[in-house]
């Protein structure tokens, strides 16, 4: 019992000390494993971009993502609602000729023009519909690969027991393809999975809810650090724990 607990208190300072910035979550490669989705988002972005003028990155975070699709057509904006992304945004993408905008969390009322856009992509941010069907262009494409409402949902059920509730009930497929449908959209491609995500070590659990903290909006270790514990005994016990992404993906155009 006291070789688990030194354990257990290496691996929480370790992932506390952890350096973390933009969406770079590289500490986790190693100390967790992952289902492949069915689909690959930047291959069907790479794809979209061919032949496209103009383009939109919603919600970059740090910029890595968008970073890993250069060359960029000869307009491309990008936008980023956490303020402490923007700068390190702004520092690898402009360079490359992409402004980099700061926007609210909501997405309404984005400093761009009617029709401004080819194309809008979104890893992970929320949009609002009718706000992507003004700036894209008519026969513009939207792509967009969502993090669902049970994300990782286990991880609140183990930490808040009944208590557990999803953060954004409304962020499910059904939603959003009922919202772009009345924004005039005409949705092409609607995909939703819930892959398994196994975490090796309980340094990965409280390094992701200290970068999501909305997962579980009150955490601390020192609020949960005996349900933490008992996480750290399970992963011993069995070499992991396993929990489930909850991703949908959506391909939507703006009639010609």
């Amino acid at each position: 019992m006291t070789e688990s607990r030194e354990l257990f208190d290496r691996l929480v300072q370790d992932a506390l000390d952890a350096h973390f910035s933009g969406w770079d979550f590289s500490y986790l490669n190693d100390k967790t494993t992952a289902e492949p989705l069915p689909w690959d988002y930047l291959s069907i972005v790479r794809t979209a971009m061919q032949g496209a003028d103009s383009m939109l990155d919603m919600g970059t975070g740090g910029g890595e993502v968008l970073l890993s699709l250069a060359p960029f057509p000869p307009h491309i904006c990008a936008t980023e609602a956490y303020a402490p992304n923007i700068p390190i945004a702004r520092e690898r993408l402009e360079p490359l000729g992409v402004k980099v905008v700061a926007t609210s969390d909501d997405q309404c009322c984005m400093p761009f023009e009617d029709g401004e856009f080819a194309l809008v992509i979104d890893r992970h941010t929320y949009f609002d519909a009718p706000e992507v069907f003004r700036i894209l262009k008519p026969g513009g494409l939207f792509i967009t690969q969502q993090v669902g409402a049970l994300n990782f949902f286990e991880l609140n059920e183990w930490l808040q027991g009944d208590e557990a509730r999803p953060t954004w009930d409304i962020c499910t497929l059904d939603w959003h393809v009922t919202n772009l449908t009345a924004a005039g959209m005409q949705v092409e491609e609607a995909q939703e999975v819930r892959p398994r995500v196994a975490y090796l070590s309980i340094a990965a659990v409280v390094y992701y809810l200290r970068g999501i903290p909305w997962q579980v909006p009150d955490f601390t270790v020192e609020k949960y650090i005996d349900k933490l514990f008992a996480m750290h005994q399970h992963i011993e016990a069995n070499g992991s724990l396993t929990t489930r992404n909850h991703r949908f993906l959506i391909r939507a155009t703006k009639p010609g």
